[in-house]
């Protein structure tokens, strides 16, 4: 009998196999359907000596090195515009970087300066930054190299999103007797949402880059307690703190074959929860609580993210928009200039602040945008101002708004222009629907104007 069904059973694989084949589906791969293509690298930018560098954020002597500090550059290209995002392990994204950096991936990719968004982890553990230095031009250099490398492995690709959380971050801010005083306070406006975009080519199920976001300081081996072993006066070794660990920990679980870069979002008064008085200096296992909790999060959103049901929900039309605008805040000695940024890629938004800006910024800008795309808000790009706190933090003190250049007054115009900014990408907004074409012509010079105004 099995000498007659063999022949049928064969036939039946054969015919699976050519259903397989011709509609283009196999086991861990799956088509990619998008306009959007995209490419990323990462370099290494620690200096090449370290010993007696003191470092930023809290300053401290480091001898050695724990993990190297990275920078990432992701190219994005929607057949009609380019963008890129930048990355770096980094206290701060400094004017005196920023520009540089923007003219050097311009001029290897191609990509207009004033789409280059360039952020700072606001990593405490790593050097300052002097763009005459010769690690200052390294930097740069390396930059641009990243950049060309991006460049040259572009691909076709869709994004799919998700969330996560963490557990190890918590406000430091507490009133008590009408002051706000330092204090790990679990009751405070805290954001532990991770959120996750994976970009994929669809020939494996390891993305071809992935942008993590999240908010908390990373000052983990900084010193604060200085009576807390074993480090009371602050790790003695550079490091690219929780989210360089958290970057190699997603980049490991994909055998190296994908690009993990890190965006912080508003993390002014967002801090590590290590107690002590008022807090201490983290230890090795409080970098695996932290690097290996973030990196986990970000695991499981991209490994739900490849599901049939969520790949079937992924857009196919990703249209690049951007709007920038260096607005005037007012400040306690004069006043700020402050560049903000809108970039909307497909249904995402990210709207970039140039400083430090408290947590409720994020709540309250993503309330304004609603429905109308998904907000990502990210602080520490394309500048430096310090601490944007906001109006209410000045009527109670405490570190932020005491060490801000800024007035209180400076909230509503950050927020206004941000939503101004997030109406020109999201589109949705019009003084006029006319398609005649004086109304068109007057809305391109208008468009001119506003640009015009933003570079001056």
């Amino acid at each position: 009998m099995l000498p007659r069904i063999l022949p049928i059973i064969v036939l039946l694989f054969s015919m699976s196999d050519l259903s397989a084949a011709s509609t283009g589906f196999q086991d861990g791969q799956f088509p990619v359907d998008s306009n959007l293509r995209a490419g990323a690298a990462k370099v290494d930018i620690t200096p090449s000596v370290v010993n007696g560098i003191e470092t930023v954020g809290h300053r401290r002597i480091v001898k050695d090195v724990r993990d190297p500090l990275r920078a990432g550059v992701l190219l994005l290209d929607d057949g009609e515009k380019k963008a890129a995002i930048v990355t770096l392990d980094l206290i701060n994204a400094y004017d005196e970087l920023v520009k540089p950096a923007r003219a050097r991936i311009a001029k290897e990719t191609g990509v207009p300066p004033e789409n280059i968004m360039v952020t700072a982890s606001h990593n405490h553990s790593g050097p300052p930054f002097d763009a005459n230095s010769k690690w200052g031009r390294e930097v740069i250099d390396k930059l641009g190299a990243a950049a060309k490398q991006a460049a040259s492995n572009m691909r076709t690709v869709n994004i799919g999103y998700g969330e996560d959380e963490i557990r190890f971050n918590i406000n430091r801010r507490k009133v008590i007797d009408g002051r706000a005083v330092v204090w790990l306070n679990p009751d405070g406006p805290n954001d532990p949402r991770v959120k996750v975009l994976r970009f994929d080519d669809g020939k494996s199920l390891t993305p071809m880059a992935v942008l993590m976001h999240a908010v908390c300081h990373p000052c983990f081996f900084t010193w604060g307690d200085k009576g807390t072993r074993p480090y009371p006066n602050g790790y003695p070794k550079m490091s690219a703190d929780f989210p360089g660990d958290a970057q190699t920990f997603v980049e490991m679980n994909y055998g190296n074959q994908t690009s993990a870069l890190f965006l912080q979002g508003c993390a002014g008064d967002i801090r590590p929860n290590l107690p002590g008085f008022p807090y201490r200096c983290a230890d090795e296992a409080d970098m695996q609580w932290a690097g290996r909790g973030l990196g986990s999060a970000v695991i499981r959103s991209l490994s739900d993210g490849v599901r049939r049901e969520k790949l079937r929900q992924r857009p196919t039309y990703y249209p690049i928009r951007i709007a920038s605008e260096v607005v005037t805040l007012p400040g306690k000695e004069g006043d700020v200039a402050a560049e903000l940024m809108a970039l909307k890629v497909g249904p995402y938004l990210f709207l970039t602040m140039p400083g430090e800006p408290m947590v409720e910024f994020g709540f309250k800008l993503e309330k304004a945008i609603g429905p109308r795309a998904i907000p990502i808000i990210v602080g520490y790009a394309n500048g430096a101002i310090g601490y944007i706190a906001t109006a209410d933090s000045y009527k109670v003190g405490g570190y932020e708004p005491n060490t801000s250049i800024l007035l209180p007054e400076a909230e509503p115009v950050v927020l206004k222009a941000l939503g101004r900014l997030a109406d020109r990408v999201v589109g949705d907004v019009f003084e006029s629907f006319s398609k005649h074409p004086k109304d068109i012509k007057k809305r391109e010079e208008l468009e001119k104007s506003r640009k015009g105004t933003s570079n001056k």
